[in-house]
C-alpha cells in the first residue's frame, strides 16, 4: 500500500466518533473498588500501633508520677530561672548604664526630655515586676528592648 493510498483511507474516515457508551463511570467505579480495601489495608495496623503507644506512653507516665515527688523537679526549675532572669536583668541595666554614661552631661532637647522620661518609668515598672515574677523571660526581654530604645532615643538626640 502507498503513501498516498494510506492518505486516502485517513481522509474516508469520520472526523468525529461518538462512544457507544459513557465509559467513565464504570472507571470511576473501578477505581474506587481498588482503593476502599487497599485503604483499610494500611489504616487499621497503624491506628492500632498508635493506640498501643498511646496506652503505654501514658501508663509509664502515670508510674513516674506516682514514683517522683511532682514539686521537686518544678520548683527546682523555677528558682533556676529566677536567679537566670534576675542575674541578666542585672548584668543588661550595668551595660546599658555604662552606655549611658558617655552622654552624661549633655542637653537633651526639650521635646525629647518627656519621652526619655517615661521610659525611664517603664524601666522602672518593669524592674517591679521583675521582682514580682522573677522567672518571667518576658520580662526580660521587655527590659532589653526599653534600654535599647532608651539608649537609641538618647544617642540621636545629643548627636543630631
Amino acid at each position: 500500500m502507498s503513501e498516498t493510498e494510506i492518505l486516502w483511507q485517513l481522509r474516508q474516515l469520520p472526523r468525529e466518533v461518538e462512544p457507544g457508551r459513557d465509559h467513565w463511570p464504570a472507571i470511576a467505579d473501578a477505581i474506587a473498588k481498588q482503593r476502599a480495601p487497599s485503604r483499610a489495608r494500611w489504616i487499621a495496623p497503624f491506628a492500632i500501633a498508635a493506640s498501643l503507644l498511646l496506652t503505654a506512653g501514658l501508663v509509664g507516665r502515670a508510674q513516674f508520677q506516682d514514683r517522683a515527688p511532682v514539686d521537686a523537679p518544678r520548683a527546682e526549675a523555677d528558682a533556676i530561672s529566677s536567679i537566670v532572669v534576675r542575674t541578666e536583668a542585672r548584668a543588661v541595666t550595668d551595660e546599658y548604664q555604662a552606655a549611658l554614661r558617655q552622654f552624661q552631661g549633655a542637653p537633651v532637647p526639650a521635646d525629647v526630655a518627656p519621652t526619655l522620661r517615661a521610659l525611664d518609668r517603664s524601666v522602672a515598672q518593669i524592674h517591679r515586676a521583675i521582682a514580682a515574677d522573677p522567672d518571667s523571660v518576658f520580662l526580660l526581654d521587655q527590659l532589653r528592648r526599653t534600654y535599647s530604645t532608651r539608649l537609641a532615643l538618647t544617642q540621636r538626640a545629643i548627636t543630631g
